[in-house]
Order: structure tokens, then sequence, then C-alpha cells
């Protein structure tokens, strides 16, 4: 965008300087308009303070002299301009544009130094918590991920996949909480996950590696929800830490309930490995529980067994599959979440390719139907 057209608000707006003006008018009132009254031109610095909170430098020092013409232009005609009153007002607001205009400039600076720092925030958001659509090893997947602050992409909720020497490998959580401390927690469990997910051979192994590894940023309450799976030749192998269950999609679709239950990381967990038969283009739902907790105004939870089913029906691609379910889920609550919601959809596509993509290359958009279950 052209300089010109840059300002505070990311525009700058001359037009807006003229009904700035106008208050200003309003503002010295009769003093400056009305024979008999006494003269009232400071008023008139109005003009350049409201400039320097909506508009930029420039147009900021176009209010004050606007503002100074005014005043001289009343003075004169009212025959003031000799007046001491006159003159220290007018001397008032010689100064006080040229402070707004200091001020407008000072705002700017912060305005693009925030900026940059949004913008750095926003990357290193991405680098901790990476969208995927592609196909990792012999299994396809698709993430999506909504945070409940706008203008986030990290809160509680995490996620990872990797290609292992020991299959592909996945890590999807919930830290207890919100904020920084949330952001801080997940951080290290992902860069941890990500360190262990490739020389740890077994899980169990990995999710109390991780557990020690997290303890010294957890807080006495903090605590992560947690499923780690592992992809194998039509089996899926999966680790639950007290977080809600994948979902295995077809007719029915089937909760993946533990052999066995765990406590979430930092709780002391004593993982025990569970262990799933899969076929070629089996679909598996993980999810946080900010979609499987949403409720209604009436206080009644998500159908997301139904849900599913539904937009399994109805969809074929991933995203699209992902993307109706979460719509679905705003339709019930009535609006925006009061919780974080990640989503990760994986197929096995093995070595025939499955419904995705015989390759490793982004989903196309032509797909075969979803087939029942036998």
């Amino acid at each position: 965008m052209a300089e010109q057209d840059m300002g505070r608000g990311g525009r700058s707006r001359p037009a807006e300087v003229i009904p700035l003006l106008g208050s200003g008018v309003l503002a010295a009132g009769p003093g400056l308009l009305v024979p008999g009254w006494p003269p009232m031109i400071a008023p008139l610095l109005i003009v350049p303070l409201l400039a320097a909170l909506r508009l930029d430098a420039r147009c900021t020092a176009v209010a004050a002299v606007l503002a100074m013409v005014l005043a001289l232009t009343v003075t004169v005609a009212r025959d003031l301009i000799l007046t001491p009153r006159a003159a220290v007002e007018c001397l008032a607001l010689l100064v006080g544009g040229a402070l707004t205009v200091r001020l407008a400039m000072r705002d700017a600076v912060r305005a693009t130094a925030l900026s940059h720092a949004t913008e750095i925030a926003r990357v290193a958001e991405a680098a901790i918590l990476r969208p995927v659509d592609a196909r990792v090893g012999g299994i396809a997947v698709c993430t999506r991920h909504h945070c409940r602050v706008p203008g986030t992409t990290v809160g509680g909720d995490l996620y990872d996949v990797v290609h292992t020497p020991y299959g592909t490998r996945l890590f999807i959580g919930d830290v207890r909480g919100h904020g920084l401390d949330a952001v801080r927690i997940t951080a290290s469990a992902l860069s941890g996950f990500r360190d262990l997910a490739y020389v740890t051979p077994e899980l169990p192994d990995l999710v109390r590696e991780l557990d020690a590894r997290l303890a010294p940023y957890l807080g006495a309450e903090d605590f992560v929800t947690a499923v780690f799976a592992e992809f194998g030749p039509s089996e899926v192998k999966s680790v639950n830490c007290g977080h809600p269950p994948p979902l295995r999609l077809g007719s029915p679709p089937k909760l993946l309930e533990p052999h066995a239950a765990c406590r979430p990381l930092g709780l002391g967990p004593e993982p025990e490995q569970s262990k799933y038969w899969l076929q070629p283009g089996d679909r598996l739902l993980f999810y946080t529980d900010g979609l499987s907790e949403a409720r209604d105004r009436q206080g009644i939870e998500f159908p997301l067994e139904d849900a599913a089913a539904d937009a399994a029906s109805s969809t074929v691609r991933p995203d699209a599959f992902l993307d109706t379910l979460y719509e679905a889920v705003t339709t019930h609550t009535g609006g925006p979440l009061r919780d974080d919601v990640a989503l990760i959809l994986c197929e096995d596509v093995g070595s025939a390719g499955g419904r995705f993509s015989p390759a490793a290359a982004p989903y196309p958009s032509q797909r075969r139907p979803m087939l029942p279950r036998r």
C-alpha cells in the first residue's frame, strides 16, 4: 500500500479532519462566532487532540494548522489580534498542536513495533503448532485447530504427527488452563514429543519419558491429558492419558476406549498400551474435549458420534469433513465455542493408496465415497 494510505490504524484519512474541525468549532462555540461573547480560542485544541487519537501524524499536523488558521481568522475578524488574552490562547493552541503531532508520531512508532511483535508471535505460534494436510508414512493426515482467543493460534490444545522408524506417530493433548502458562507447557510438550518419538521404541516408554521432561514446567495443579498413537500395518497402538478416546468412523462410528485407565501427564501416569485393528481406508478422528464437551444453551452435550456420521456421509475430502464437523458443533452451541478445539483425521492408506491419495501429495479434489465397515 502506498505511503500516503498508511496511518495509525492502517490508513491515513485526511477527509476526517473536516468533521474534527467542526467539533472544535462547536467546542469553542459562541466565543468564536457570537459578537459580545468573550473569546474562547483554546478549546480549538480539541481538533488536533482528536486527530492524534484517530489519525496519523500528518493528518494531526493538518488538523493543528487548520485550527490555528481558524483561530487567527476569528481574532482578526473580531479585532482581537492585539489583546493579551487572545495572544495567550493562540500561543497555547500553537504549543498544544505541536505536542499532539509529537504524540501522534510516538504512537505511530509504537503501533509499528506492536505490529512487528505480533507478526513474530504469529510465526512462532505457527512453528509450535503446525497444520498438517498430507500423507505421513502410510497415513493420510488432516488437522484443524480453533483457538477460543481471537487472533491467536496456540492455546491449551496441542498436537503433532511425525514419521519415525517405528511408524507414523501421533500426539494430541489438552493442557489444563489457558494463557501464557498453557502456551509454555504446550511448547515444552511438543518439543519433548518431537525429540522422543524418533528414539523411543515403545509408546509407554515415550509417555514416561515425556512425563519426566514436563515435570519441571508443571505446577502443583497443572496436567496434560493426551493420546499417543502409533500406526503400523493394519493396526494402531495407543496410550490414552485421561483424554477423550479417538473415534473410528464406520457404520456405526465407534469410540476406541482404552483397555486400561491412565492418569494425565503430570499426575504420575502408569501407561498401558491398547491395540486396535484397522482396515485400509479406515478413518480415525482424534479430538480434544472442546468438541466432545461442547454444550448448547440447555446444557445438552454435542452428539459427537451422530454428527461425525452425518459429516462422513455428506463429505469425502478430509478437510471438508473437519470443517463440516466444526460447523455442526458451533451450530449446536449457537455461537463460538468457549474452549479450544483440535481435530486430527487419519486414514490408513497403506500401499494401496486408500481414498486420499496414492502419493505423498496434497489431497486431490475427487475421492471415492466411504465404504461401510465389514
